[in-house]
């Protein structure tokens, strides 16, 4: 979808684990954030993109969680949506917001994601992943990750499964698989981790923020191999808002240089011909590129989804920041580090890896560090001269593919 919706404000809570904090706690605190950072009032949004995937199944709360948020609040009498779509949540809600002002529908638009993972039953809270596949069809998802298993090699010991997300040994399964196409090591999959923590060192809202080394990373507690704990993204619990205006609004309030969001593309995955996979982020990458008239040379800065070292390393490649089987020693040079050579610097909040994953707040999560870079507000991790960001954002796992994925990009 190419969008003309403009970033008009943005906020967001630290990253963490906040068993005292409660939803509506949470999204007001980001929500009142991105008013602050904005010229506008409460009384001004129009209507309300609400993103939350697992208030049902971890607090109790359904049917209303974004209409239970914005009533504390004060705010009432608007369209109200709630959206759910697995770690893609919150991207979708800001999809779906850009979508309404592009249409120009409403001038003022929030989009909200919000999130608490972190349950004192670790079984409740690992069901929210369980949750994100076709659930009528276990038998088949269980022999289709046995299957990659056996492809790669893979013997894990089942009596550890119930530890860990079920997500985990699918990414084991993608690392492996690259390792022994490309000759991706172990050392580059432990440099992914590292190289976030430096960036989530500087992060105050990351929910990491300790810097670890690839030696460090590589001696932690393995979960599946070939992953240990810091390779693999955290649970945890936050929020982050934005507001969306139209361009009319923008000059009613005397906007200069704008961060623009010119392309967010929202694809589920489908049924691919035997023996190919990931077409989704193929197909996806290349319409929000198209959209936006821009290639991965014009990108100054990427939040992409690290939920695994493989993760970011495959997704650097699907991004076109490299060729494929090079994800690994791009990483290991630097060159998509801060102060690196490279052209474009990946995940400079520390990613989900370090700045943490609470899943229904990521996605825009990803948007407010971007917005910040593009107007120069990130500190010690600032990407100067920032101009052109992306943020890439998928969720869930059907018949071996991502269940969606949402891309986008903006401009300043």
């Amino acid at each position: 979808m190419r969008t003309q919706a403009i970033v008009a404000g943005a906020g967001m809570t630290a990253f963490g684990k906040f068993p005292d904090r409660t939803l509506k706690d949470l999204a007001g605190e980001a929500i009142r954030a991105a008013l602050a950072d904005s010229p506008l009032n409460l009384e001004d949004i129009e209507a309300a993109y609400m993103g939350n995937a697992a208030a049902g199944t971890i607090t109790g709360q359904v049917c209303v969680p974004g209409e239970v948020v914005l009533r504390e609040l004060g705010l009432g009498g608007i369209p109200v949506i709630n959206v759910e779509n697995a770690c893609a949540t919150a991207s979708t809600a800001l999809n779906q917001a850009a979508a309404m002002v592009s249409a120009g529908l409403h001038d003022v638009v929030l989009a909200v994601g919000y999130e608490k993972l972190v349950h004192e039953d670790k079984a409740r809270t690992f069901s929210v992943f369980s949750g994100a596949v076709d659930v009528l069809d276990m038998p088949g998802l269980t022999s289709l990750i046995d299957r990659k298993m056996a492809q790669v090699g893979m013997k894990p010991d089942p009596s550890t499964a119930a530890a860990r997300s079920l997500f985990m040994d699918i990414y084991a399964t993608e690392a492996i698989a690259h390792m022994q196409k490309y000759g991706t090591t172990r050392e580059q999959l432990a440099a992914v981790p590292a190289k976030n923590s430096r960036h989530g060192a500087l992060n105050p809202r990351a929910q990491f923020r300790a810097v670890t080394t690839v030696e460090e990373v590589l001696a932690a507690r393995e979960i599946v191999w070939p992953l240990t704990l810091p390779m693999c993204s955290p649970i945890g619990d936050g929020a982050a808002a934005v507001i969306l205006i139209s361009g009319k609004k923008a000059r009613e309030l005397g906007i200069v240089q704008p961060v623009t969001i010119t392309s967010s593309v929202l694809m589920a995955s489908w049924d691919y011909p035997e023996g190919q996979e990931s077409l989704v982020f193929e197909k996806a990458i290349a319409q929000a590129y198209e959209e936006a008239g821009l290639g991965p040379d014009d990108l100054d800065v990427v939040e992409l989804h690290d939920a695994s070292a493989s993760s970011e390393i495959l997704h650097t490649e699907y991004l076109g920041l490299c060729a494929k089987g090079e994800g690994g020693r791009v990483i290991e040079s630097g060159l998509t580090e801060l102060g690196g050579a490279g052209r474009t610097v990946v995940n400079p909040s520390g990613g989900l890896l370090r700045k943490g994953h609470p899943i229904g707040a990521t996605g825009i999560a990803q948007i407010v560090e971007i917005y910040e870079q593009l107007t120069g507000r990130s500190g010690s991790r600032q990407v100067e001269g920032s101009k052109v960001g992306l943020a890439e954002n998928g969720g869930g796992y059907i018949r071996g593919d991502v269940a969606a994925l949402c891309v986008t990009i903006l401009k300043r």
